[in-house]
């Protein structure tokens, strides 16, 4: 680094970085929900409060969330492909100093912010060191890094640590990580919601609420599951959906994947580029606590049609016209009632208002004190 100073810019902008894939987390990170409120919403309102310009750097367009705070301006990625080429993006936008941050950092302190944002004083980046851990994406960049970064992408160089070497860095040390954790992985999630102060379930931490929609034929549960599961994801939630039926069978008849059934295998699955169905044989039925056990762990809510009698949370479909006298289950039974019907229940809910139960569902079943 050369000591020489140089005019000091003030640092006026903030960007959250959220153009990332989550390869590792296998989930969209960004929506992970902490005390309510989602890494990228607590980030945004933490750079809202220390900055009077703050960005959102995205790789695309579908990555924009349906809502975000006033004042937010996005920064779509020119060149795609990791946090460096989302840099190159932001500094051709502003032209000026910017403090970077990752959409995925838990615990964004002031504190650390303003230490480094102070130690931008004639370089061209200023950035947390710990212990010998760099941090990258708790940083300021200023304009001059623009050039370097972008001879890197041409030379196919994609790494942040690239650049240092290039231009004038100020490395400030801290004492503890704390302020840079950031969720990579599930097991960081699982830190982060114990650093949080979140209750863990007894049996798994990361079990998700599961929801159980019954009601008599022809009472509308689909339909009704059709309303509701938008709403949840609308909130950030990653959600699952289980149906029980008499029979089915997925497989067509002469195509490749029925003839490998047919062979006597146990099991046997259907991939491509954007699903995956799985098809074992069954000696006995299986337990709705089994199914999400095996193959939803990593989800946030599963909406059960049916399963009446299995799952710990249940609502019910009661619609006039289908033309029956009284729900199937008794008011007690139910968190919550859907009718167009004068039917009593402490918890009712009109048909068409998905929305309404679905923030009265985040509430009951613990998904606005953390679980995500």
């Amino acid at each position: 680094m050369e000591d020489g100073r140089t005019d000091v810019q003030p640092v006026a902008v903030g960007v959250v970085l959220a153009g990332g894939e989550a390869r590792r987390m296998g989930r969209d990170k960004r929506l992970l929900r902490l005390a309510g409120a989602t890494l990228l919403q607590r980030n945004l309102a933490f750079l809202s409060g220390l900055f009077p310009t703050v960005g959102l750097s995205v790789r695309d367009a579908r990555q924009i969330p349906a809502s975000l705070p006033a004042g937010v301006e996005i920064v779509p990625d020119v060149v795609t492909g990791s946090p460096l080429a989302g840099l190159a993006s932001i500094l051709a936008r502003y032209r000026e100093p910017i403090f970077a941050l990752a959409a995925d950092v838990a615990f964004a302190e002031c504190a650390a912010v303003e230490r480094v944002v102070e130690a931008f004083d004639g370089v061209d980046v200023a950035l947390p060191i710990v212990g010998d851990h760099l941090e990258p994406l708790h940083a300021v960049y200023g304009p001059a890094c623009l050039a370097r970064i972008e001879g890197l992408l041409d030379r196919g160089a994609h790494s942040i640590l690239d650049l240092l070497p290039e231009v004038r860095v100020r490395t400030v040390p801290f004492s503890s990580a704390a302020p840079f954790f950031n969720v990579n992985t599930p097991s960081d999630w699982e830190e982060a919601r114990r650093r949080e102060g979140v209750a863990a379930h007894p049996d798994d931490p990361c079990k998700p609420a599961v929801l159980g929609v019954v009601g008599r034929p022809n009472s509308g549960k689909t339909t009704l599951i059709e309303r509701l599961i938008p709403q949840f994801t609308c909130l950030g939630f990653k959600v699952a959906a289980v149906k029980s039926v008499a029979h089915f069978d997925i497989d067509m008849p002469g195509k490749d994947p029925w003839r490998h059934g047919q062979t006597g295998t146990e099991a046997h699955a259907v991939a491509s580029a954007t699903k995956l169905a799985f098809v074992t044989r069954l000696r006995a039925e299986t337990r709705l606590a089994e199914l999400v056990e095996r193959y939803f762990s990593g989800y946030d809510i599963v909406v059960c049609e049916g399963y009446r009698h299995e799952a710990p949370q249940v609502i019910e479909v009661f619609r006039a016209a289908a033309g029956y006298a009284e729900t199937t289950s008794s008011p007690e039974e139910l968190l919550a009632l859907v009718t167009d019907a004068d039917v009593p229940h402490q918890h009712r809910f009109a048909l068409d208002d998905a929305a309404g139960l679905a923030a009265f569902l985040v509430g009951k079943l613990g998904l606005s004190h953390g679980r995500a």
